[in-house]
């Protein structure tokens, strides 16, 4: 069945923006009376009818809401921009498909990339939302400097990671990760943090993990941190 997006849904109907609206009426061709469904990115998940097939604002009628789960945990991945932006895509692809709350794109000492389309971000978690046929829809934030996303989650709450190669003592994710807990990770640019940045984190209460013996891709890296504690509420 065909599912869409609409965010901010009240009430006993939802119109579809003139992209989705073109897609399902030039597109897809559906008629009024054809059954759809459509998330709200708020963990609402409806069966709906359309009603005007307007191709530039096809209304909906909601005819049921469906129960959408939510994992019992809050996880929030920090992460360098990797220099190529297509696998910066894949990871937010990737890691909306298999569950994640927010994404914060970090820039550091050693990131090769400053710069980021934060739309074109949210429109790829959209369609893997969609996709994964999910009801959440992670929180792309902006990119930040790192000094400033350290200062500004210095005292929030959960088990705070910051994943790095240093040669310095670290326990690996899968062993230190409570199941259950929400936990907020970080991970470098290509080039790494710096040693004044994981100083600076662990001064913050983040605890150096390691992801494993393999040197990792940035974008590899972060979906391996996800799918870690993913697996470990399974």
């Amino acid at each position: 069945m065909h599912l869409f997006y609409v965010p901010g849904i009240t009430g006993e109907t939802c119109t579809l923006s003139e992209e989705e609206s073109k897609h399902a009426v030039r597109v897809l061709r559906l008629a009024n009376g054809d059954a759809v469904q459509v998330i709200d990115g708020k963990g609402g998940f409806f069966n709906a009818v359309v009603s005007d097939n307007h191709p530039k604002r096809c209304v909906l009628a909601l005819s049921g809401k469906i129960p959408a789960g939510k994992h019992p945990y809050n996880l929030h991945l920090a992460i360098g921009p990797t220099k190529n932006i297509d696998r910066m895509e894949w990871l937010v692809e990737k890691a909306t498909e298999i569950g994640i709350d927010s994404i914060s794109p970090v820039d550091c000492r050693y990131s090769e990339r400053t710069v980021i389309k934060k739309e074109r971000l949210e429109k790829i978690a959209v369609s893997a939302m969609k996709q994964s046929l999910k009801a959440w829809l992670p929180q792309v934030e902006e990119i930040c400097p790192f000094h400033d996303f350290i200062a500004a989650h210095q005292n929030s709450g959960g088990q705070k990671f910051i994943a790095h190669c240093h040669d310095t003592p670290k326990e690996n994710l899968q062993d230190v990760y409570i199941k259950g807990s929400d936990v907020l990770i970080l991970i470098g640019p290509e080039g790494d943090f710096s040693e004044d940045e994981v100083a600076l984190a662990v001064r913050a209460g983040f605890v150096p993990v390691s992801l494993g013996r393999s040197r990792l891709r940035t974008e590899t890296a972060g979906l391996v941190a996800v799918m870690t504690v993913a697996l470990g509420n399974a």
